[in-house]
């Protein structure tokens, strides 16, 4: 069994021999350079763990790993040029490095290049794992046009919330992980259930993600503090801050959502982090984290798999959601 260390490293290794040295060179250097970044190689580390679990030999995981985090990074590409974000891991975005069309091409190169990595999975699990890639990434878009949408609502609740971040980030990291079971040969209520485990800890990672979006540090976040907060971005937080608000609370809020006020951004982050802090929206919100967390681990002892070879998955899930980046 791999312990997670070992998978992380073998993930660096078969990224950096990544061959994006090609013509025209300003298609594919934004790729080389959005994939140097790094990261937490979350996406491609939990389709080989979870291979792991079933078969020792991981060699046919690797290309279909891979192929997941160009996806993945090709999805921050495009969220970056949506958002109009400055800063990805604490660098330029794509789009500010270059430009806007650039940031498009090279997005759409990245996803060709996923699919052609996907495809090179073995004949015997290429279907199911092609079709599966497939729905999750429509699924994702779909998820990031109920983003966009939500900005222009103000209505948005939290089950639709939930429902957006489900689409958007929790299905490709239960993709990732029914993939790896697959090509491991597990049975296929095991997949389902890592599948199901994938969704929980998704949504969890997510929420954790808006938290340090407010109240991370933006050393070891890799971008902007607040930066949901500018965008008027309906998050986990500020859905339950308008539901738990009194009227002066709520009266601030719409102040600061109108782009026709003169404030400052670090006013506007300070106004709405006085808020959530009034509110206890924090604890609110670890909350829920804790439920998903739960459920993702009923998910997992489900599985015909021994308690021992769960271990580093589990170890790896503990290293995420304890993260402060």
């Amino acid at each position: 069994m791999l312990s997670v260390e070992q998978v992380l490293e073998r993930v660096k290794s078969e990224i950096d021999k990544m061959d994006f040295d090609m013509s025209p060179r300003c298609l594919f250097e934004p790729i080389k350079y959005i994939l140097a970044l790094g990261g937490k190689r979350i996406r491609p580390s939990m389709t080989i763990i979870a291979c792991n679990i079933y078969n020792g030999n991981i060699e046919e995981a690797i290309k279909p790993a891979l192929g997941m985090e160009v996806f993945h990074n090709f999805t921050l590409l495009h969220d970056d040029l949506m958002d109009q974000a400055d800063k990805r891991r604490n660098k330029p975005t794509v789009h500010k490095k270059w430009n806007t069309n650039t940031a498009i091409l090279s997005g759409d190169a990245m996803v060709i290049a996923a699919y052609q990595l996907i495809g090179e999975t073995s004949e015997s699990h290429l279907s199911k794992i092609l079709n599966l890639f497939s729905q999750t990434a429509l699924e994702i878009c779909c998820g990031q046009q109920y983003d966009m949408d939500f900005e222009r609502r103000n209505d948005v609740a939290q089950d639709e919330y939930i429902e957006m971040i489900r689409l958007k980030t929790a299905v490709l990291m239960a993709c990732c992980l029914k993939t790896g079971a697959i090509i491991g040969g597990a049975p296929e209520s095991d997949a389902e259930y890592l599948y199901n485990f994938g969704i929980n800890i998704g949504l969890a990672f997510q929420l954790q993600d808006d938290l340090l979006d407010v109240y991370g540090n933006t050393e070891t976040f890799g971008k902007n503090i607040g930066g949901d907060i500018l965008c008027n971005k309906k998050t986990f937080l500020l859905i339950n801050a308008v539901n738990h608000a009194n009227k002066e609370q709520k009266d601030k809020i719409e102040y600061f959502k109108n782009p026709l006020n003169t404030f400052t951004p670090e006013e506007k982050i300070k106004a709405y982090t006085e808020i959530y802090n009034q509110l206890k929206i924090k604890d609110i919100t670890q909350v829920r984290i804790n439920n998903l967390y739960e459920h993702a681990m009923n998910e997992l002892s489900k599985l015909t798999a021994s308690t021992a070879s769960l271990s580093e998955l589990k170890r790896f899930c503990n290293m995420l959601m304890q993260r402060e980046s």
